[in-house]
């Protein structure tokens, strides 16, 4: 899909990019990571144009990026920065149809789009008539990502988009993003400093330093066998455990060890079957299997009439499908849960994972290769 083709930078008499060479497939997220001045952000740049390389060539679908006019070719290549860069006299409507009307769609065909994305980015209608500055940090953010979807591109860059985000948001955004990428396969260029963030989202890393490519390869081939000490370095010495961030909730989810009710059902009736089963915990779900609530036998409570409670809970503790297995068992200990449920990113259950199936991974990963 993209290939960078013997790619050099100068920036005055410093060499920004060295030699670049790498192809990128379609459909698969490139993460590009390094230290700050490594090349990562220029090399991410040179794709759509907005800084031209010195020497080398790059190609789309098999096509040179200076046969293009570079204004088409921005237009045509969706692009998310940190700083998102909404136009604040703009409707979250307005920002979003920006390109499509560049593009001259209809006003018909723009409004679906534009409803069509918020909804991807988990951003329900309401939104398209709000302004930029009645937007939390992480809503900003979903918007910037609907406007770069909203003419529907094959390449997408990213420049740090989550960077600005608080840890708890930026996870949000991480798992959305993941959920999003299973559904439209764009191919993908994503800049980030931050390691775990590179091995979570990434298909392939390309890690660099002072603008040479040190090591391009599968997430899981750069954890087992990094090319050398500063590759080492970068992963920290828990790679092993890092591993875990490649497995994901949806892979370890079960439909079994519990039942799931309508929330009209008796309460009664659901303990009944719960102890006819010899379960705890009954999920409560719409006509669309998405998670409203709970019920659980409360053991540790103390029996009444000979029988332990039963309990309703409204918002239980779930996690996405694609949260990562050392994210998921974090909120197991934190929130003193042996299984949470697994959901996607409209909350539609798929199943439960179990505390004992995360620490057989950890296990796993903790022992050295051939004890």
């Amino acid at each position: 899909m993209i290939e960078y083709k013997n790619i050099t930078k100068y920036f005055g008499e410093k060499t920004a990019v060295n030699d670049l060479t790498m192809t990128l497939e379609k459909g698969t997220i490139t993460m590009l990571i390094g230290p700050s001045g490594c090349g990562k952000t220029t090399s991410l740049k040179m794709v759509n144009r907005l800084v031209d390389p010195d020497e080398g060539d790059i190609l789309i679908n098999g096509d040179s990026i200076f046969d293009l006019d570079p204004v088409t070719l921005r237009r045509d290549i969706g692009y998310v920065i940190q700083e998102i860069g909404l136009f604040p006299h703009y409707s979250v409507f307005d920002n979003i149809a920006t390109l499509p009307r560049l593009h001259k769609w209809d006003e018909k065909k723009i409004k679906d789009r534009v409803h069509e994305v918020l909804n991807m980015v988990t951003l329900d209608e309401t939104y398209a008539d709000k302004y930029p500055r009645q937007l939390s940090g992480g809503e900003r953010q979903r918007v910037g990502l609907a406007r770069a979807l909203a003419a529907d591109p094959e390449v997408l860059l990213m420049d740090e988009p989550f960077g600005a985000i608080d840890p708890i948001n930026r996870l949000i955004l991480q798992q959305s993003f993941l959920e999003i990428q299973e559904e439209i396969k764009k191919t993908i260029v994503f800049v980030t400093h931050d390691i775990n963030e590179a091995i979570q989202l990434g298909d392939k890393i390309a890690i660099m330093n002072q603008g040479t490519l040190i090591q391009f390869d599968t997430v899981s081939e750069i954890l087992a066998n990094p090319e050398n000490e500063f590759v080492e370095n970068l992963l920290g010495q828990d790679r092993n455990l890092k591993a875990l961030s490649l497995k994901k909730a949806k892979d370890y989810a079960v439909q079994e060890g519990y039942i799931s009710v309508s929330k009209e059902a008796d309460k009664e009736e659901i303990r009944k079957e719960l102890e006819d089963k010899d379960l705890i915990v009954a999920y409560i779900l719409d006509s669309r299997d998405r998670l409203q609530g709970r019920y659980y036998i409360d053991r540790s409570a103390k029996k009444v009439e000979g029988r332990y409670p039963i309990v309703r809970e409204t918002k239980p503790y779930r996690v996405t499908r694609n949260t990562s297995l050392t994210e998921t068992l974090s909120r197991m200990l934190e929130h003193g849960e042996k299984k949470l449920p697994v959901v996607t990113r409209e909350d539609r259950l798929i199943g439960v994972i179990d505390l004992d199936a995360i620490f057989e991974e950890v296990e796993q990963a903790e022992t050295p290769k051939g004890a």
